[in-house]
């Protein structure tokens, strides 16, 4: 009880006074504005360059969606909603990351991941393209104009080498699909689950979904006098990229070249 009564009487701490804050003076207030201002300037001139990133790594690069307007335009138009992306069949369509600066959410496809391979046969991004960046006016896939096949490594060609091929083209891991008539009509499978026994090798002619007209083998004759054959581009190339992701070396022999400038189709009725 005692000591209740010490505690009771034991003498409380003074509260601490707050200190009073400054008050400054009306120059002081103008001068920190200043500096806030100053600081937010420097930051935005800094991070500014980063909006134009784009640019430098080239925009001209990437391989539009089916129907995408001439770049310019193209970026101007798409209001990056992701509609186009939603509705692809075999999720060829993707949106680019953050390091693209300005071009951040703006639609690409990587052929060689994944390829269009127009199993959707209305060409349904274009349908679901709600601002006319893709085109309203294709109707079919032979119409697109999104880039053309080139092939960059000729000497990696098994067709050249007279050479089969047998197995998954892509290895087991690759997780790219494509449609299969023969397999389901209306939805693709993984490239992976379909075995091929080719010989010579063609699986860049036999999968093209434009046919020969687009792509072909020829006789070709090598260094070595060895007849065998090799691929063709012919002008039906759409560019859609399924020639490259189909395409078993690696790095691979064929890539697509992004359209540069209008669409041919338009600069003849241009003209």
């Amino acid at each position: 009880m005692a000591d209740v009564d010490a505690q009771a009487n034991a003498p409380r701490p003074k509260p601490r006074r707050r200190r009073r804050r400054r008050r400054l003076s009306r120059q002081q207030e103008q001068r920190r504005r200043l500096l806030r201002a100053g600081l937010v300037t420097a930051g935005l001139l800094i991070l500014q360059p980063l909006a134009f990133v784009p640019i430098v790594r080239s925009w001209r690069t990437r391989l539009r969606p089916p129907g995408a307007l001439e770049e310019k335009e193209f970026l101007a138009a798409c209001i990056k909603c992701g509609q186009c992306v939603q509705v692809c069949p075999v999720q060829a369509i993707v949106l680019a990351d953050m390091n693209e600066g300005l071009g951040t959410g703006v639609p690409f496809i990587e052929a060689r991941k994944q390829a269009c391979d127009f199993s959707c046969d209305a060409l349904s991004c274009i349908l679901a393209c709600p601002t006319g960046a893709l085109s309203h006016d294709l109707t079919a896939k032979e119409e697109v104009e999104a880039g053309l096949a080139r092939l960059v490594r000729p000497e990696r060609c098994l067709a050249r080498k007279g050479e089969a091929f047998r197995g998954a083209a892509r290895g087991s891991g690759f997780r790219g699909r494509l449609r299969y008539a023969e397999v389901d009509r209306w939805n693709p499978i993984p490239v992976s689950e379909h075995p091929y026994d080719r010989e010579p090798c063609d699986l860049c002619v036999l999968e093209c979904p434009i046919g020969e007209d687009a792509i072909a083998l020829v006789p070709f004759q090598g260094a070595d006098g060895v007849a065998a054959f090799t691929p063709e581009v012919r002008d039906a190339c759409v560019g859609c990229g399924v020639c490259e992701m189909i395409c078993p070396p690696d790095p691979p022999v064929i890539e697509i070249e992004p359209r540069v400038g209008p669409p041919p189709r338009l600069r003849a009725g241009e003209a």
